[in-house]
């Protein structure tokens, strides 16, 4: 039997890990600590929250006493770490915000993590999840390795790069066992709506602009969140310790060439005349510090782990629509803001 702590875990990734953990490995007790910040939904996890093995936490990581007592109290031996502030137009707004979650509320996790690891490290690992975002931009060529120098643009990034090397120096200094993965852009089912693809998706339901920064010739690579959710398994049970690995969906698109996909699936989902959505198509001013190009090179991960994406970006993009299209009444409680109700009815 194994505790396995989880932050971040009513988050868009972060629940698709918690729900992969809880049903695959019924003898892991697996703990859910959230702050249900404006993106923690509970409601991601209605259909496991009953479960036996599974346990949600409400705190927040970047208080330290607290950290220190749920690990006092369930002795974790292992930690899965999602929980990030990860908007780059809110870390642009607000940098303080991005120091003091993805920094301190990683140095608290580790420190805990030390102090409790001390005695008896067999067994344990503390995973950082992170992003590929901290390698700076790319030019029309090449791919980020493992071994890309950091180069962050953001202070989003660059508040995941000080927390990347935070954990790698606690991995020097005190012998803390983790691994690390950067990962590219995720989309699929329950991301919140702020992010490109959840956005446009309710943007062309309810007839609005799809605003689309600069040129629209920014690329991404893109990776389906259960994708990520199975990578992440895979390099907490398999990967080595203190080793990193970059996980990506081998599938680039430019940002107005997704969306010009995006338009049409919606469009045949909805009936529409062919065209009409790309016609909300809006070019508004770039923003500061906008990396041009990003791109994973996942072949450690492939070679070395067994992994690959399980579909196509068509494929992917296809069931997120139909997940959002089927799930209009979450959207809904999302852009309200009523679905910050859910835990004071559930857990009160």
């Amino acid at each position: 039997m194994m505790n396995i702590l989880i932050t971040g875990g009513a988050g868009f990734i972060g629940s698709h890990v918690v729900r992969r953990f809880v049903n695959t490995y019924p003898s892991y007790n697996i703990y859910n600590l959230d702050a249900l910040t404006y993106a923690g939904n509970l409601e991601n996890l209605k259909d496991i929250e009953k479960a036996a093995n599974y346990k949600f936490l409400k705190g927040d990581i970047v208080d330290e006493a607290s950290v220190c007592e749920i690990f006092k109290e369930y002795r974790f031996d292992g930690v899965i770490h999602l929980a990030a502030e990860s908007h780059v137009d809110r870390s642009i707004k607000d940098p303080l915000a991005f120091v003091k979650t993805n920094i301190i509320g990683t140095v608290n996790l580790l420190n805990a993590a030390k102090e409790f690891w001390k005695d008896d490290k067999d067994g344990k690992k503390f995973y950082h999840v992170s992003t590929d975002e901290v390698y700076g931009s790319l030019g029309q060529t090449g791919l980020f390795t493992e071994t890309t120098p950091y180069d962050p643009n953001s202070p989003y990034s660059a508040s995941k790069a000080s927390s990347d090397h935070f954990v790698r120096a606690y991995g020097e200094t005190y012998n803390l066992p983790y691994v690390i993965s950067n990962c590219s852009n995720n989309y699929g089912p329950n991301h919140f709506p702020e992010k490109l693809i959840p956005l446009f998706i309710n943007n062309i339901i309810e007839g609005k602009s799809l605003p689309v920064y600069g040129d629209g010739k920014y690329t991404r690579d893109w990776l389906f969140v259960e994708d990520h959710a199975a990578a992440i398994d895979l390099v907490f049970h398999k990967g080595k310790n203190h080793e990193t690995y970059n996980i990506g969906g081998f599938n680039e698109w430019q940002n107005i060439e997704l969306v010009q996909l995006l338009c049409q699936i919606m469009d045949g989902k909805l009936g529409k005349p062919a065209g009409s959505s790309e016609k909300l198509i809006e070019y508004v001013k770039d923003r500061p510090g906008h990396d041009l190009r990003y791109a994973i090179d996942a072949n450690k991960i492939n070679k070395e782990l067994g992994w690959y994406p399980s579909v196509t970006f068509e494929q992917g993009l296809e069931r997120t629509v139909d997940w959002f299209l089927q799930n209009k009444e979450w959207l809904s409680r999302v852009t309200s803001g009523a679905y910050q109700e859910y835990y004071n009815k559930m857990y009160s």
